[in-house]
């Protein structure tokens, strides 16, 4: 990058940077929906549980409703998460703790989402962060953050390429999302078609609950991932525990084991990522009776929501259930339903867990090949060779 020209990232946006939404007031199950810190992650904006505002209240940041392509940059707490918003996302606005980038006509929103991701950025926001109360990022430094120019030809060929893994990404994601919904949909038109071939019977009944163990004690830092909730949650980070240590098999995660958080966010998860050690608070759901896992899994999600409620009532610092409430009563297909539904939703449950593992490796290929181009250290032509070889 020491070759390229920089400029400040003001001089790239159409109307500097804003923040949004400062005192959002009540949540309204009908008003406009809101990005927050929480919704930005790895690159992507979750838009599954937005917290909605008054449209009184949103009419009065207009200067920050989205209209699709902007850059969204985290300025309070988790900061320097970055992703654009896309135009399924017109009319949303975001929270004071979200800065809005409109890049001008000649700026790509994607080079200026993965310059931001580098590392040559996020040291400067590390460096200019005031963590006085709650880490934060002050939007003149944002503005004047030194952004890399090099010609429109070496920026839209590293764009194409990054991009390029982006997109079949995305389409993994699509591809998750779709199976899983309709195998869901299979099960209740089959609860609807075939009531008689449904049985009311516990949740304990169906499978085995394992809990995990607590092995991030004397952790030894290498070794296989230790799972716990926050990588359920979000996959890896700074801060998982590795250790190097060998547990009974009932406490290790392979992928398309289902594993449910059972304090905290009760959270119902298909691993898919590499073989993993299970902690605490985490249960192993191990079929029984032959059962798939696609049926567990189904299963422990109709009680999630009840689940999360009786957690909610617990007067403890982190909500939970105990083991009595897995007794409670769940519809299990009988052997001649559960075979019809198995030809449908096996090969479902199968695709989705193969595109979860194909992102896996494009994230690897394009987590290590982002800092070479936007460093200047690779050049395009071998970069696309590389994810020619490897996707």
């Amino acid at each position: 990058m020491s070759e390229w020209n920089r400029v400040p990232l003001e001089s790239l946006l159409k109307s500097g940077v804003s923040y949004g939404i400062v005192q959002p007031g009540s949540a309204e199950a009908t008003g406009v929906p809101i990005v927050r810190v929480k919704d930005v992650r790895n690159g992507r904006i979750d838009t599954s549980d937005p917290l909605r505002v008054s449209p009184d209240v949103e009419l009065k940041y207009s200067r920050t409703r989205l209209q699709g392509g902007e850059v969204l940059l985290t300025l309070v707490g988790s900061t320097g998460q970055v992703a654009i918003a896309s135009d399924r996302l017109a009319g949303w606005n975001v929270a004071r703790a979200i800065g809005v980038l409109r890049p001008i006509s000649d700026i790509s929103p994607r080079w200026l989402q993965y310059f931001i991701e580098s590392e040559d950025a996020q040291q400067y926001i590390r460096e200019h962060l005031n963590t006085t109360v709650q880490a934060t990022l002050n939007l003149k430094d944002v503005r004047a953050l030194p952004v890399p120019l090099p010609s429109d030809q070496e920026r839209e060929g590293i764009v194409s390429v990054i991009g390029s893994l982006d997109d079949k990404i995305a389409v993994n994601e699509r591809i998750t999302a779709t199976a899983d919904t309709l195998a869901n949909a299979l099960f209740r038109r089959a609860m609807l078609e075939y009531p008689a071939g449904f049985t009311e019977r516990p949740l304990s009944g169906t499978a085995e609950f394992v809990n995990g163990r607590a092995f991030t004690k004397g952790a030894t830092g290498t070794g296989r991932m230790v799972v716990r909730i926050a990588e359920i949650n979000g996959g890896p980070s700074a801060s998982t525990v590795y250790n190097d240590i060998d547990v009974p098999e009932q406490h290790v995660a392979k992928p398309g084991d289902v594993l449910f958080a059972w304090s905290g966010s009760l959270t119902v998860a298909r691993w898919f990522r590499p073989e993993a050690v299970i902690n605490q608070h985490i249960f192993k759901c191990v079929p029984k009776h032959g059962y798939p896992q696609w049926l567990i899994n189904h299963l422990v999600h109709r009680k999630i929501d009840e689940f999360r409620a009786i957690a909610a009532d617990k007067a403890t610092t982190m909500g939970h259930i105990q083991r009595k409430h897995l007794d409670e009563a769940v519809p299990v297909p009988d052997r001649e339903v559960l075979q019809m539904l198995h030809a449908e939703i096996g090969p479902l449950w199968n695709r989705a867990l193969l595109a979860e593992q194909e992102n896996l490796k494009l994230g690897t290929i394009r987590d290590t090949l982002l800092p070479q181009v936007m460093s200047g250290r690779l050049r395009v032509k071998d970069a696309e060779k590389i994810v020619e070889d490897h996707t």
